[in-house]
């Protein structure tokens, strides 16, 4: 098998660009993984552990091992990077405690430099926001609880 080492490498590139853990790219056929220990994801930790420090004075937020089984919870369609709002100067989208409808946009992944905006699967309320700005995410990751 030939292996296009240039290609190995600009993935890699776009893995610490991203704060990404793995990629997999196919093209005619062949396919290339690139993939590193999750050190991101170690630094992240604190972040998730300081938001419910932050939400406390909300009762109904649920518990961070809940999060993942909780009914309301939106979770990640795809590894990329959580953009909380439009561009930088903007307000987020939302923030805990407002009230959305189905539809509504909560936040933006970007992967491999598309923006893909994330619904509201349902209306109700803004309970948790398990990410922060440009935290990279991994598949299935909770992002947003609504209740």
């Amino acid at each position: 098998m030939n292996v296009d080492t240039q290609l190995v490498r600009q993935l890699a590139e776009l893995l610490d660009e991203t704060g990404l853990t793995e990629i997999e790219v196919e093209d005619d056929g062949r396919r290339i993984r690139v993939a590193r220990q999750a050190s991101g994801v170690v630094a992240a930790a604190p972040v998730a552990a300081a938001a419910p420090a932050a939400a406390a004075p909300a009762p109904a937020a649920p518990a961070e091992t809940d999060l993942k089984s909780h009914p309301g919870t939106v979770k990640s369609p795809m590894v990329g990077t959580v953009y909380l709002s439009s561009e930088p100067s903007a307000p987020p989208f939302v923030t805990e405690g407002s009230s959305v409808s189905a539809g509504d946009t909560l936040l933006i992944v970007e992967a491999m430099k598309v923006m893909n905006p994330i619904v509201a699967p349902k209306s109700g309320k803004v309970v948790k926001i398990c990410v922060a700005n440009e935290q990279p995410v991994e598949y299935d990751q909770p992002l947003v609880v609504i209740e």
